[in-house]
């Protein structure tokens, strides 16, 4: 009963959140068992020389060994990636796989030039800021410490990142994209005289997007955008 109801759990999280997180969990498996970082890990010379292709996906799949920061990841990963496709890309798949490719090409070209071997996280906080974007009126709470608006969050999880030690580049790599992404998807074309830019592939459309919903289709509440206890929220005059 209980290997049904998660069954059902899982198959509810929409198609690209439930692909992307899967491959995440199951590449951090993988790592304790059958192969190391350093087969994984972004190296511009081992894939334009050796041809070591599979490193532009898969550095974008390990969070880390299985600690705090990987669960903390997995967590906010889970969550935003969810909500946006579940809130403002309900219905556009071919469009969220779209945004995965563009700053997933924007996060390797920038790759090129700063010394990060793992472009996970900084994937994370580009789902973030285009989520904390486009609910701009959302209430947060993180770790019942800190309140503030939506916009706020990727600040706030850089700053996080900083008290725990870590690099922030990573962190300002990911609202550097997010920012492009969400300037010339959202901000750009509804200028005097702006045109929209970013046009998904009419091959990704033909592949991803369904004319019918499932009407058994349950979305995850925008409403309670960070979920466990250090990213509560709640839209203002709710």
């Amino acid at each position: 009963m209980a290997y049904q109801s998660l069954r059902l759990e899982y198959l509810q999280i929409p198609p690209v959140s439930r692909a992307y997180t899967t491959a995440c969990v199951l590449t951090t498996a993988a790592v304790l068992e059958l192969i190391t970082p350093f087969q994984l890990y972004f190296n511009p010379e081992l894939i334009f020389k050796h041809f070591q292709i599979w490193r532009l996906i898969t550095n974008f799949l390990f969070f880390g060994p299985v600690g705090f920061n990987f669960l903390f990841n997995m967590i906010f990963l889970y969550r935003y990636c969810r909500m946006l496709e579940e809130g403002s890309f309900r219905g556009r798949t071919a469009d969220f796989v779209f945004m995965f490719l563009f700053g997933g090409f924007l996060m390797t070209l920038f790759g090129l030039f700063v010394s990060l071997v793992f472009l996970g996280q900084a994937f994370t906080i580009m789902l973030v800021y285009v989520w904390s974007r486009r609910n701009p009126y959302v209430r947060m709470n993180f770790f019942g410490l800190l309140n503030f608006q939506a916009p706020f969050l990727p600040w706030v999880l850089m700053g996080f990142s900083l008290l725990l030690g870590n690099s922030v580049i990573v962190d300002l790599l990911g609202i550097a994209v997010g920012h492009i992404y969400f300037f010339l998807e959202d901000v750009f074309p509804n200028q005097p005289g702006g045109i929209r830019i970013l046009k998904t592939p009419s091959v990704l459309k033909a592949i991803f997007d369904t004319p019918d919903e499932d009407p058994n289709y349950n979305p995850l509440p925008e409403e309670r955008p960070g979920g466990f206890a250090w990213g509560e929220g709640q839209r203002l005059g709710g």
